[in-house]
């Protein structure tokens, strides 16, 4: 089963900028800031991201997302599915690609 692509995408981007904000993600993500925000709270009551106001920022509506050590966690096992995921993925496409030349090679010589 494939994890939640979304949930994955946001602990990359949070991981990668704390300070992301959520039209950010979802331009990102290329979903709606409504998903967007779904998503965060979430992921937020699993326990896998907090939010926090920048403490010296002038615009005190200003916040930074963290991964909790769960969602280092969550982030690391979505990590490992996804690749697996696409690994097979990878190895379908290409055994239906080696089959469709041997078609075109048999029609070609026949």
């Amino acid at each position: 089963m494939l994890p939640d692509p979304h949930h994955y995408k946001l602990l990359k981007l949070i991981e990668a900028n704390p300070a992301i904000q959520q039209r950010e993600m979802a331009k990102a993500m290329g979903v709606s800031l409504g998903k967007t925000n779904y998503c965060l709270k979430a992921l937020m009551q699993k326990g896998l991201v907090k939010m926090d106001n920048f403490r010296r920022a002038d615009n005190k509506l200003a916040y930074s997302y963290l991964l909790t050590p769960s969602g280092i966690e969550e982030k690391a096992r979505l990590t490992v599915s996804f690749l697996k995921y696409k690994v097979a993925e990878y190895e379908a496409i290409r055994n239906e690609i080696e089959e469709l030349r041997r078609e075109v090679g048999k029609e070609a010589s026949a």
